[in-house]
């Protein structure tokens, strides 16, 4: 399984030492690496576990149809269930219908429409900031924030888990980097304290950490950043509409929104559609909004784009109890795969990491779960430590009873094939 290491690029692999490396510099090529790689990836298509890219030919929502079969979908970030939503679908169509399906440049000449500014203002009271700035990914937004805020003569510091954009963000911006170690606020304060005061110091953290759903601990890292006169970056792309009464975020399920500088998040989860977002004090997203190169010299973001992720933010607030319904839907799967054998870590959110271990082993089960007709992402290394592969799992709020007990009954009966799985656990799936 060694040979197929260098297909997963890791969010986390900083130096990208795994890249293939030319030693003789009269025979360079700029295509070596590619022809390498193809290698690789006909090696494992041929026997059959190459996981990454497949087709899917419908978006059911709970469900989608993969090689012409319908399969419970448990791969999907939709947690809300609303990219399917008949308001978020009209919102789309009516935004194509009067203003075009794109407007054909950067927001700081021409592509700045009044729809852009109005949703900023109803992202801003909804999260309980004076302002806010739309991106056209999420992506996009850690580039823009990052980099604009940040130079050679800042230090930002990092959770080793941190989604990849915050990473690029920061080797982009020239700051220098300082990682601590996952969800320790101890080690937080050890690295904050080495650092001189004389620093422009930026503490960066995913709320919800996307493969492994722990929250971050918010207040103690508010504190710390207080105590250091450092300011404070959040990521959270898979807290919005997870966390709160309302999904507004990590900030808010702490009670701690106004303690945080920034907020920032991506539409293409909970809002169902493509784009993201930074929120904070209007002086500053000012500032982002005519430093940040990543949307200063991106074409903004389309009008259907836009009028989604409004319409999805819109039946948040009118329907909160999908927000309530995702998390009953992650407790029953979670706790099945748990009363299993199976290892779900520590999650607290819809993210279930099912962490199988070795590599082989996770692919060869994600293809049988796939034709047994559930839908899960594995991850291996490098996108995880070695040995400590996992299959990643989500739930959807529209996700019913019987589409939970079909992955149960699936996780149950490849367990039972694999002996991966306690003789005395209960079966969870009869």
């Amino acid at each position: 399984m060694d040979n197929l290491a260098p297909l997963f690029m890791s969010d986390f692999d900083y130096s990208f030492s795994h890249r293939h490396q030319v030693q003789n510099f009269e025979d360079a090529d700029v295509f070596a690496k590619a022809r390498e790689f193809q290698t690789i990836l006909k090696t494992s298509r041929d026997m059959g576990f190459y996981p990454y890219f497949q087709p899917i030919q419908e978006n059911l929502g709970p469900e989608a149809l993969v090689r012409g079969r319908k399969v419970v979908m448990l791969g999907s970030n939709n947690y809300l269930g609303l990219t399917t939503h008949p308001e978020v679908r009209k919102a789309a169509i009516e935004a194509i219908k009067h203003h075009g399906t794109s407007m054909t440049g950067s927001r700081l000449l021409n592509g700045t429409h009044e729809e852009h500014e109005a949703f900023e203002r109803e992202i801003a009271e909804f999260l309980g900031k004076p302002a806010a700035l739309v991106f056209t990914t999420g992506y996009q937004a850690n580039l823009g924030v990052i980099t604009s805020l940040a130079d050679s003569e800042t230090v930002v510091f990092l959770d080793k888990l941190n989604h990849a954009s915050l990473f690029d963000a920061v080797k982009m911006s020239g700051a220098r980097p300082v990682f601590f170690k996952h969800n320790d606020v101890d080690d937080l304060r050890r690295v904050l304290a080495q650092c001189s005061p004389k620093k422009a110091k930026l503490v960066a953290v995913d709320g919800v950490f996307s493969m492994e759903g722990e929250i971050c601990p918010l207040p103690q890292i508010v504190t710390l950043c207080r105590e250091f006169n450092a300011r404070l970056a959040v990521d959270d792309a898979h807290a919005l509409g997870i966390l709160g009464d309302r999904g507004q975020g990590t900030s808010a399920h702490f009670g701690i929104t106004d303690k945080v500088d920034l907020i920032i998040a991506t539409f293409s989860k909970s809002w169902a559609s493509t784009g993201g977002y930074v929120a904070g004090d209007k002086d500053i997203i000012d500032y982002i909004k005519h430093h940040g190169r990543s949307m200063i010299f991106s074409a903004s973001i389309t009008p259907p784009n836009l009028a989604a992720a409004r319409a999805a933010l819109r039946v948040m607030i009118k329907e909160p109890e999908r927000i309530a319904q995702v998390a009953r839907n992650a407790h029953k799967l979670k706790r099945g795969l748990m009363q299993m054998g199976w290892d779900v870590g520590p999650t607290e959110t819809p993210i279930i990491p099912v962490t199988i271990g070795n590599d082989l082993t996770t692919l060869m089960l994600w293809k049988d779960l796939l034709e047994a007709g559930v839908y899960v992402n594995p991850v291996i290394y490098p996108a995880v430590e070695p040995d400590k592969a996992m299959l990643r799992l989500s739930t959807i709020a529209t996700h019913t009873e019987a589409h939970l007990d079909t992955a149960l009954e699936a996780f149950q009966a490849v367990g039972e094939r694999y002996g991966l799985l306690p003789k005395n656990a209960i079966n969870a799936s009869r």
